[in-house]
């Protein structure tokens, strides 16, 4: 007998997208939908295809992808972003797994279309992710971002591609990583991690000769340079904006002791 499962999607402003993401989940035996105060009728758009929708706030990458999994109907769960669909190889290795599942997880390729084109080298493949579990067994991190599955017991993996499209246009995508790069650096400092040069200096050059040289990144022309070197930026602004934090810090105590 097969196990069921639920497709778990967080959602803010997705109208545009939601519609393929949702279309390839069809073997799902649930879509849930939960959404943080979309302006553009997400929930609507959910509802008409078929998904229930539950209208939350936003806690944070991690705590809102597990608020969503503990709202699940079924002990399986998929997790997908609204900017991602499950290609039809991956929707069949899914289905054939939940048959008689062995692991507690399930991680599978996540390939990134970015400029148009699909990256197969580089940071950009195979991208593993774990989204697939059972939640008895394991949830999402805490994290602001870059939140992550961990589950207790055996992680497999399958295959086909979830496939991901990076962002729209170049402006959408340096948005979101600029966004990206200031919740690392604040978890960062929440942390107590302080910011060295040679860290903001030599963090871009070891990421760009690891992914661009080692694992083969210009063989993905044009897009594939594009990728990485936005990458190594991101790298470098992380540490810069940790090092804003400290200034920030020590100037506010400088302040408060005057």
């Amino acid at each position: 007998m097969r196990q069921t499962v639920s497709a778990v999607i967080i959602t803010l402003n997705e109208a545009e997208r939601l519609a393929h993401c949702v279309g390839a989940l069809e073997f799902c035996d649930e879509i849930l939908v939960v959404d943080s105060g979309s302006s553009d009728d997400t929930p609507a758009l959910a509802r008409s295809l078929g998904a229930r929708v539950i209208e939350h706030p936003w806690m944070g990458f991690g705590r809102q992808k597990q608020f969503a999994v503990e709202q699940a109907s079924c002990d399986w769960v998929l997790c997908i972003d609204a900017d991602e669909w499950v290609s039809p190889e991956l929707a069949h290795a899914i289905q054939a797994v939940l048959h008689n599942p062995e692991a507690s997880g399930y991680r599978f390729p996540r390939c990134n279309r970015f400029l148009g084109r699909y990256l197969r080298h580089g940071e950009g493949y195979p991208d593993l992710n774990l989204r697939l579990f059972d939640r008895r067994q394991g949830g999402w991190s805490q994290d602001t971002v870059h939140e992550k599955v961990i589950v207790q017991g055996r992680v497999d993996r399958l295959t086909g591609d979830l496939l991901h499209e990076s962002g729209e246009t170049l402006e959408y995508y340096l948005r979101k990583q600029n966004r990206y790069t200031s919740l690392q650096a604040e978890a960062a400092y929440r942390a107590g991690k302080r910011c060295f040069w040679p860290s903001m200096l030599l963090s871009p050059l070891f990421r760009f000769f690891k992914f661009y040289v080692l694992r083969a990144g210009f063989l993905d022309g044009i897009p594939g340079l594009i990728h990485i070197l936005i990458g190594c930026h991101n790298s470098f602004y992380k540490y810069a904006k940790l090092c804003e934090q400290h200034v920030h810090a020590r100037l506010t105590a400088r302040k408060n002791q005057a």
